[in-house]
């Protein structure tokens, strides 16, 4: 026997198919928009305005949430990606204890990152060893955690990637790449001799950047021994034309990382292996 059908039966059946077809159009017009995770996020978010009593707003508001948040982590992942940073060494993991000749409000302006906002450089000069790859990979991770655009190379690898793009006619693109990013971390200046075409090409480089972009450079030289790295004079001397003009220098002092670690961890195995104390 059939049951028979009620007007209000037929209405709650179509209210429901109609719900359904307009969930299935809000959902198609989210994938049709690209916003898949607002997408996905559909069907949870919905529940939850239904359970707490969320206004249209409220519900949107949520909603678009979902999609900003998952575009953010995105373009985050990106600048990462493009920056190039050797480690995820931080600001915050830099220990100021063991090191000297550091302006701890200094390192915590620099941290902010305003000083990009004036194009202005960041010399890290010292001995090896002492941390300033550390700083320099601190301060690019806090520019890209900020939103601006970074890349960190090594001093050798820019001359080298130059010097191929001028062999093979690409010159003018090269300069553009170094020339794009807000922030541009050459760690390493000094510790190979540079030949004269690649002191040409980072003088270009640096050039090209002058009041417009910012540079962090790490160097085991003073600056008065950089006609030594560069091997030419004329170009140190428009270099440092340029490059002091608006930076800040960090002179950095004191034992090596490195070797502190290794006397630790052979302090450790001693101690472990003869049952002393060492003092």
């Amino acid at each position: 026997m059939t049951t028979p059908t009620t007007p209000q039966t037929a209405s709650t059946t179509m209210t429901a198919a109609t719900s359904a077809s307009i969930y299935q159009q809000l959902k198609g017009h989210l994938a049709e928009l690209k916003l898949a995770d607002a997408a996905e996020a559909l069907p949870r978010v919905l529940d939850q305005a239904q359970a707490e009593g969320w206004s249209l707003t409220q519900t949107l508001e949520h909603l678009l949430a979902v999609e900003v948040t998952a575009t953010d982590a995105r373009r985050l992942a990106g600048r990462f990606r493009f920056a190039n940073l050797p480690t995820g060494a931080t600001l915050d993991d830099f220990d100021l204890d063991a090191a000297s000749g550091i302006d701890r409000s200094l390192l915590a302006e620099l941290g902010t990152c305003r000083y990009l906002e004036t194009a202005t450089n960041v010399l890290l000069i010292g001995p090896p060893g002492v941390g300033k790859t550390h700083l320099a990979t601190g301060l690019g991770h806090a520019a890209v955690q900020a939103g601006y655009r970074t890349y960190f190379t090594s001093a050798a690898d820019l001359a080298a990637r130059c010097h191929r793009a001028a062999i093979e006619g690409k010159w003018g693109t090269m300069m553009r790449f170094f020339a794009g990013p807000t922030l541009l971390v050459i760690d390493e200046l000094g510790y190979l001799p540079l030949p004269a075409e690649a002191a040409s090409a980072l003088f270009q480089v640096i050039n090209q950047r002058y009041l417009k972009t910012s540079i962090v450079i790490t160097t085991n030289r003073p600056v008065g021994a950089w006609g030594e790295i560069l091997g030419d004079t004329t170009v140190a001397a428009a270099m440092l034309d340029r490059l002091p003009h608006r930076s800040v220098v960090v002179t950095l002092d004191g034992a090596s990382y490195r070797l502190r670690n290794h006397t630790a961890a052979s302090d450790e195995l001693r101690r472990i292996t003869t049952g002393t104390n060492l003092r």
